[in-house]
Formats: C-alpha cells, sequence, structure tokens
C-alpha cells in the first residue's frame, strides 16, 4: 500500500481492494467495516522569493472494525503489508470480544440503506487503481510563482508561503456488503509577502482541487496593495468598532461554530445550542437575516465524501454509521437553527434526524450581497480584518472565542483604506454575530487560516459587524 520494490517484485504490498478483502474474509467477528486510506502528497515551500523545497510522500492506514454481538474492537495501522494483516484483523476481533456493550450499536449499514444511485456512483470506480498526486499538478503554477518572485525581487518585496496538494483514496468494505469508494483531492496555497526591513507583513490564501484555478498573479498584486496601505500606521485603542470580516475570517468562526454543533452535547446542557430548562435550540432563530448555513457533499468545487467514514466512535461519530449516505443538510436555515450534528444512535435520543457531520460548509446571506471591495466603499468609519490567528475558546456556553488579528487590520475612512492599525486580541462569539450582522456579501470559496490544516472547503461571505470587540491591543505580528 506504499510502493513497490524497483525490479517489480511485489514485496508483501497489496492493492487497498485487495485489502479490504482479506481482512474481511479474515474476520471471525459478527460483523465487520474495513477502511483503507491511501494518501499522497506534493508540496512546494518558498521563502525570500526563492523554492526552498519540494517533494512528493506517500501514505497508507488500515483500520478494521470488528462487531461482536454489542462489543466492538477497532485497530488502526500504518503501512500494513500482506503478512501484518491476519494479526491486525485479529486484534480487532479480539478487542471486540473483550470489549463492554457499545451505547451507539445499531445494525451496520448495507448496500439497500445506501440506495441503489448512491451504490452505483460511490461503487462504479471500486476496481481502478489509485491514481497519487505528483509534483505535476504544480506543471502551470510554479512558473506563474516564479515570475512573481521575480516581481516582488524588483520592487523590494519578499514573498514566502507554501503549495500543497494532497490526494486521500478511502474505500470503505462490510460484511454486509458495502464496497464504498471516494478520491478527495485537496489542495492550498498560503503566500505572505513582507516589505524588504520585514516591518509590513501581508497574508492571502486560496483552497484549490487542482491548482489549475489559482491567479498567482491577482493574488500577488492584493499583497502589494495592502502593503502599500500598511505604509501609514495609525495606533487605535482597544473597544468595539464597526469591522468589515473578509470570507476567510468568516470561515475561522464559521467552521468553529459548526465543530461546536454536537447535538448529544447540546441536549446534555453543555453548548451554546443548549435549550435552558432541557432539549436543543433546533428550531430557534439565531440571525434576523435569512443567513443558510449548510454542507453539501455535492457543492461544485468543494465536493467531498458522500457517504460516513467514521474510525473511532464518539458522541458526534459512530463506526456503526460507516457508509451511510450524505446529502445536503441545513444547519442554519433561513436564520434559523435547523439541525445539529449527530448520529443514528445520538438522533434517537434527542429526537432529531440522523445529521452526521460532513467535510464542507457554506455559508450564504441574501441574494444581491455585495462584494468585500463594495463593502470597504460604502462604509464611513471602520476595520477591514485580513484574518484571524490562534483562536481559542473561552466559554462553551456561549461559544465565546478569542484570538488574535494578524497581517493587516487597516482603518477605512470614507469608503477609502487610510493605513494599517495595531493588532487587537478579540473576544466574541460566532452565534451571538450572527444576531448583531448588518450585512452579508456575495459568498465565495475562501481558505481558512486558523483551521485550514483541518478543514479548507469553504464558501463564505464578507460581513459587516457594527461593534467587533477588540478587547485589547496585541504585540503580535
Amino acid at each position: 500500500m506504499s510502493d513497490h520494490s524497483s525490479d517489480g517484485v511485489s514485496d508483501g504490498v497489496i492493492t487497498p481492494q485487495e485489502t479490504v478483502e482479506r481482512a474481511l474474509a479474515l474476520s471471525e467477528a459478527d460483523g465487520c467495516v474495513v477502511i483503507v486510506d491511501e494518501g499522497s502528497t506534493a508540496n512546494l515551500r518558498f521563502a525570500g522569493n526563492t523554492l526552498t523545497t519540494n517533494g512528493v510522500a506517500r501514505s497508507s492506514r488500515l483500520t478494521v472494525i470488528s462487531v461482536v454481538g454489542a462489543g466492538v474492537g477497532v485497530v488502526s495501522r500504518s503501512a500494513v503489508r500482506d503478512g501484518q494483516l491476519a494479526d491486525v484483523v485479529a486484534a480487532a476481533d479480539r478487542a471486540a470480544r473483550e470489549a463492554r456493550p457499545s451505547e451507539d450499536a445499531r445494525p451496520l449499514v448495507d448496500m439497500d440503506r445506501v440506495g441503489t444511485d448512491e451504490a452505483g456512483t460511490e461503487a462504479a470506480g471500486w476496481d481502478r487503481p489509485v491514481e497519487p498526486t505528483s509534483i505535476d499538478v504544480f506543471g502551470e503554477f510554479a512558473p506563474a510563482l516564479g515570475e512573481a518572485f521575480a516581481a516582488a525581487d524588483a520592487s523590494g518585496r519578499r514573498l514566502y508561503g507554501f503549495a500543497e496538494h494532497i490526494v486521500t483514496s478511502t474505500f470503505v468494505g462490510s460484511s454486509t456488503g458495502l464496497r464504498l469508494r471516494h478520491d478527495q483531492p485537496t489542495g492550498r496555497l498560503e503566500l505572505n509577502a513582507k516589505s524588504a526591513d520585514l516591518a509590513r507583513s501581508a497574508w492571502t490564501g486560496v483552497a484549490t482541487r487542482d491548482f489549475a484555478d489559482v491567479d498567482v498573479a491577482a493574488l500577488d498584486a492584493t499583497l502589494t496593495r495592502r502593503l502599500d496601505w500598511a505604509k501609514r500606521r495609525i495606533d487605535l485603542e482597544p473597544g468595539r468598532y464597526e469591522t468589515i470580516l473578509p470570507p476567510t475570517a468568516v470561515s475561522d468562526l464559521m467552521i468553529y461554530l459548526y465543530w461546536s454543533s454536537g447535538a448529544r452535547d447540546a441536549a446534555d446542557g453543555r453548548t451554546v445550542f443548549s435549550r435552558p430548562g432541557g432539549g436543543t435550540r433546533v428550531g430557534e432563530r439565531l440571525s434576523p437575516h435569512p443567513i443558510s448555513l449548510y454542507s453539501d457533499p455535492a457543492h461544485a468545487g468543494i465536493a467531498c465524501t458522500p457517504f460516513v467514514v467514521a474510525h473511532s466512535s464518539g458522541r458526534e461519530q459512530s463506526v456503526f454509521d460507516n457508509g451511510l449516505p450524505l446529502g445536503r443538510t441545513e444547519w442554519i436555515s433561513d436564520g434559523t437553527l435547523a439541525n445539529l450534528v449527530q448520529t443514528r444512535h445520538s438522533a434517537e435520543l434527542t429526537g432529531l434526524a440522523a445529521t452526521p457531520q460532513i467535510d464542507n460548509l457554506v455559508m450564504e446571506g441574501p441574494a444581491g450581497g455585495r462584494s468585500l471591495e463594495e463593502m470597504v466603499a460604502s462604509t464611513e468609519r471602520g476595520l477591514l480584518l485580513t484574518c484571524l490567528w490562534y483562536i481559542r475558546e473561552v466559554d462553551p456556553q456561549s461559544l465565546l472565542l478569542t484570538g488574535l488579528t494578524r497581517d493587516g487590520v487597516y482603518l477605512v475612512e470614507n469608503g477609502e483604506v487610510v493605513g494599517e492599525v495595531n493588532n487587537f486580541r478579540f473576544n466574541e462569539s460566532p452565534v451571538d454575530l450572527l444576531g448583531r450582522l448588518t450585512e452579508v456579501g456575495a459568498s465565495l470559496p475562501t481558505l481558512p487560516r486558523e483551521w485550514g490544516d483541518w478543514f479548507n472547503r469553504a464558501v463564505m461571505p464578507p460581513v459587516r459587524v457594527p461593534d467587533f470587540n477588540m478587547s485589547t491591543v496585541s504585540q503580535a505580528s
């Protein structure tokens, strides 16, 4: 599952499809789910207008989930070879026999539950070989980056950052007949520009599936403009300011909201989505605006796995749900909390629909939303953020978050950016913000800066907050 010997003779490596079939055949448990994740990564790193490193890596991981009665055993190993397979399966079977009954135990998903259309779509490529990424994915991007380096040299700027492309092929097979596969490309570019004296800094980033849509020249032009804005420095005191948050900052806040939307925790009274006196806030209006926050595996440009892949059980996922089909799920609909993340088990406890987590997130406001530039042009006086950083939770009951601004906070007066201000520490709750927004702009694909390592399929709008809480001045730069 990683590579073969140079003379073409197998060195104990078997295909992921063979791994699934052999593991299922070896299991003596009542039921079994086998997950194989085959990954490949290509990356470029650069600093000071010079490419510093590049490389390609491969990985593989096998997860065997054995079920005996209501007990479950899970064993996960990296780079498992043919001769090691029996030991991994035996360990999972043994763990299941020794386990206490699992409270989330449910019948394993079968192909009837998946449905003919979904099964046909996802199983159609089951036998196709894994196609890893390679350095060739940067074939058009790399020359454009070189041109940006030359332009930066000529104007006394320095560019830093990295580009990364990952392809993960996930195979899910079960004793109930599941044979599902999904190939997921994930790419991102983070680009940081600094003045020659390193006193001014600006950041931008994009998510991409294949780097064919990355406009390096446009990104560099954005950074150049922001460095020019920063030539004038304005010191501001902490306080509440009218603030425009760009899509990247909005995505970091909304992703944290999404990660905190477990139905089980809400029903147990632990989170901001808990209803005082018991139950959840599903059905409660969170915003006066017709805001939608949803996930959709088929959303163009940010498509993701259309079935549950759970390597372990927890409060928001269950190994028994592996293979359960996923479709568009509204978390907030027309400003009202519509669903919370949960398993089949927690759905029975809460009385709500089973709505597992999905690996993308979209926020949309009213039709006709303006662009970030148009929102700036209509601002009498306020702040324009670049991005948020070092976000941490302060209070789960209100979902109060704290964090820092970074790489450019700008003062806007009479529709023009007049200079860069100092960085701040902020204290805000994304749930509370939804009720205070005065404008929601046009949504577009974006890269979360804080959470991009773990979640980067997002479509978000810029938003205007009349009183964003900049609690203290930060010395971060």
